[in-house]
């Protein structure tokens, strides 16, 4: 699907866990440390607009599940709305984690092969120091812990071959606990990876 021209700017704070290992192998396009990804992810829009919509303070998640090497696609999706979000808003995130809009957003759309569906759901998206958190009442709940580099600091990857975010460095992070549960999927684990960032996405 050929993407709409529209002119649009999310950018903003976001952090991801899976069941893999730390570091997860399919940043580097290698299969899963299970043989299959069970991932979530969390974006808190800072500044954003799509079009003459604001998109400011605004959340999104997404649920998505994977077999073998995540780059080979067929990725099974619910996306997560705040909702917060009035009809226009609703719209235009929509338009762009879907892909429709281009961008980063529409590379990685073209990867899922199934949408189990896109709902509006409360977003608890939330910092503190290095720790980041999510929760969707009912639906998910997440925690990751950044780890420390040997000479201080935040662990980083910085431009792999596959990732959510190809804007900035990803900080490495561990998973302090990770439950989802919907479209009959029940996936729980902890000391599992997570990375975060901040995030720039356009056209």
């Amino acid at each position: 699907m050929a993407a709409e021209t529209i002119d649009w700017r999310l950018q903003g704070r976001y952090f991801e866990t899976c069941n893999c290992e730390v570091a997860c192998p399919c940043v580097w396009l290698q299969p899963a440390s299970e043989g299959e990804c069970k991932l979530l992810a969390a974006w808190h829009i800072d500044n954003g607009y799509c079009a003459e919509v604001g998109l400011d303070g605004l959340n999104v998640a997404l649920a998505c599940y994977a077999k073998g090497n995540m780059i080979d696609g067929g990725w099974q999706a619910a996306l997560y709305l705040d909702l917060r979000a009035d009809a226009s808003q609703t719209q235009a995130l929509t338009t762009i984690f879907t892909g429709r809009a281009g961008g980063h957003p529409g590379v990685l759309a073209a990867l899922i092969g199934e949408v189990w569906g896109v709902r509006k759901v409360v977003i608890d998206y939330r910092e503190q120091g290095d720790s980041r958190s999510l929760h969707i009442p009912g639906v998910a709940e997440a925690e990751i812990q950044s780890i420390r580099g040997i000479t201080g600091g935040d662990a980083t990857i910085a431009n792999p071959p596959l990732c959510v975010v190809p804007s900035h460095p990803a900080v490495v992070a561990k998973s302090a606990r990770y439950r989802y549960r919907d479209y009959g999927q029940d996936w729980e684990f902890s000391a599992r990876n997570g990375y975060h960032s901040a995030f720039v996405y356009q056209p």
